[in-house]
């Protein structure tokens, strides 16, 4: 009944919120992206997005195609592999940023585990500038890392945009007049750099207040009222909010995550072909977390 080319623009769609970025990554026209979601509305009778000359928007029932989409495809991929006879082999080292830990990462990880259990699946969880090092350093496969917007063309497939913002416990108060306490990663940490960068263009005095790479003690200490900790803002952690915008703290900018792969070939490069479409088709999930 739905065609798998169709859900599959659907979701790239739904990801980058622009038909524009949807056909960049999909490598077709956007007058196709724009046909491929027309039959899709056609064949299910209800409006899948709003959209306008700004911005695009999934309405309700967009939403729940999202769920079904993933499954359809999913179920389509382990068809196609079983009756082609193929089966993925060999060792894949994988790293993603510890901003995913809380997301449905986890689930991606196991239907894929479970569509192609002969692949010897390695997690590296760490900062995103270490990944990226680790990638150039011939250490990873394949990373799903984040990057500030207008880093360049890094060769990277943008799975979603979205932007930073300054968050901390529910009713702390951030003096005007002292440093603001800052709960931040070590070096080579994105969101640090972001952080200080911002502050120090407006003249802004900051102090540390807490240092870690692990994201559950920095939240942790955000939640204790340590400080106010520089967060994306599609993955802000339960028991955080944004810091009101009469505290004067300047603006971060946007944030982009993507997948890179490294250069390694063969069954290592099939592997994480196979797992990159998995996180692409269901990215929309690894910021929404329950």
């Amino acid at each position: 009944m739905y065609e798998p080319s169709q859900l599959r623009t659907f979701l790239a769609v739904a990801q980058t919120l622009s038909f524009t970025r949807a056909a960049r990554r999909l490598g077709v026209r956007q007058s196709t992206v724009s046909q491929h979601v027309r039959r899709l509305e056609e064949a299910t009778g209800r409006p899948l997005f709003t959209r306008d000359t700004h911005s695009v928007e999934l309405t309700e029932d967009g939403e729940a195609m999202l769920g079904f989409a993933r499954s359809i495809l999913q179920a389509h991929e382990r068809a196609a592999a079983f009756f082609a006879g193929t089966r993925l082999r060999g060792r894949l080292r994988f790293g993603a940023s510890e901003d995913f830990v809380a997301t449905r990462l986890p689930e991606i990880l196991e239907s894929f585990r479970r569509a192609h259990p002969e692949v010897d699946l390695e997690l590296t969880v760490e900062l995103s500038g270490t990944l990226q090092a680790r990638l150039a350093a011939g250490r990873l496969d394949l990373i799903l890392a984040k990057r500030g917007v207008g880093a360049g063309d890094d060769g990277g497939t943008l799975v979603w945009s979205d932007v930073l913002v300054w968050i901390g416990a529910p009713g702390l108060r951030v003096d005007p007049d002292r440093p603001v306490p800052l709960i931040v990663y070590p070096p080579p940490g994105i969101t640090r750099a972001r952080a200080l960068a911002a502050l120090e263009a407006e003249g802004r005095a900051w102090r540390i207040a807490c240092t870690s790479s692990s994201l559950s003690a920095n939240v942790a200490a955000a939640r204790a009222g340590l400080g106010v900790m520089a967060h994306t803002r599609g993955l802000m952690p339960p028991g955080l909010v944004p810091v009101p915008a009469r505290s004067g703290l300047p603006e971060l900018g946007g944030v982009e995550f993507v997948l890179r792969h490294g250069r390694r070939g063969g069954a290592a490069q099939e592997a994480a072909d196979a797992l990159a479409e998995a996180i692409l088709e269901g990215g929309d999930g690894l910021r929404r977390a329950d």
